[in-house]
């Protein structure tokens, strides 16, 4: 992590992503005697093109500025896929800029009652997956959908989520793939750095995956998860774009074995709030009226 410390973002990603190619996927003998995992800078530079000495200047930060028809070389060569050869592009375009001024992550009005009035798990996060607002579906899917938990952290610091997610392993890599991807240049950001810093120093598996320098959005998809009451779910996700922050749903296939346990889970929820005491769902953060 201290080339990206320092600036050299591009170095790093060149270094981390040689790592993660076998010479055989690169159509080199594999060879003995090898001291690093993956490709050596000579055998990335000689399938590029491009001179070992001018590699090394790339990875180590003293040129910052290599033409287009270099970088989609080395895409090639460290076998990037689109989002990852966007990436790269990306690290080498930027420049440096003044500060930026950061408003606070807001939840629009008119977003707390569309999720007061959804009848399926649906909340808000922010960028580096806060949860900003959630209605009281998604906490009866998850406790770890409350406002102010954060689900990167919850992620891999939480053994119940942990073991929410029936691919664990594939879950967390998407997570920091996706937050290495919505960082993009903004590295200096308090909230990045307080959240990659925090993970960093308690989990050795974030560590692994984020000096793995993966990339990739986490947009949409669908995922299987196991709730402790109704059991296994399948349900799709959708993210959709408000402003700053993104409104996320999850739902079933209609008529499912998923839609039934969903609408079973839904029943019970509604049973547990129907005490006086929560005649008003403290789960759903609500604007405070003038």
């Amino acid at each position: 992590m201290k080339d990206e410390e320092s600036g050299n973002r591009l170095g790093s990603y060149l270094r981390a992503r040689r790592e993660l190619v076998s010479p055989a996927q690169a159509g080199l003998p594999p060879g003995g005697n090898r001291r690093v995992p993956g490709l050596r800078r000579e055998e990335v530079a000689l399938l590029a093109g491009i001179s070992p000495d001018y590699y090394l200047r790339l990875e180590r930060g003293r040129d910052k500025n290599p033409s287009p028809q270099v970088l989609e070389s080395l895409a090639r060569v460290l076998r990037l896929d689109d989002v990852e050869r966007t990436y790269l592009l990306g690290l080498a375009a930027a420049r440096p800029r003044a500060p930026r001024r950061r408003r606070p992550e807001h939840v629009p009005a008119r977003v707390h009652e569309l999720l007061a009035h959804l009848q399926i798990p649906a909340f808000v996060e922010g960028r580096a997956f806060d949860v900003l607002a959630s209605n009281p579906m998604a906490v009866a899917l998850s406790p770890r959908l409350r406002p102010g938990q954060n689900r990167l952290r919850s992620l891999f610091l939480d053994p119940e989520e942990q073991a929410f997610h029936l691919d664990w392993p594939k879950a967390a890599a998407d997570f920091v793939a996706a937050l290495r991807t919505t960082i993009g240049d903004d590295t200096d950001n308090p909230r990045f750095v307080e959240l990659v810093g925090e993970l960093a120093l308690s989990s050795q598996r974030f560590r692994t995956l984020w000096a793995r320098h993966d990339v990739r959005g986490l947009d949409g998809g669908t995922t299987t998860v196991h709730h402790p009451v109704v059991g296994e779910l399948r349900l799709h996700r959708d993210k959709l774009p408000i402003e700053d922050v993104i409104l996320v749903v999850y739902y079933p296939d209609r008529d499912s074995d998923s839609d039934e346990k969903l609408r079973l889970l839904a029943a019970l929820s509604s049973t547990d709030s129907a005490g006086p005491e929560h005649d008003r769902p403290a789960d759903v953060a609500r604007p405070k009226t003038p």
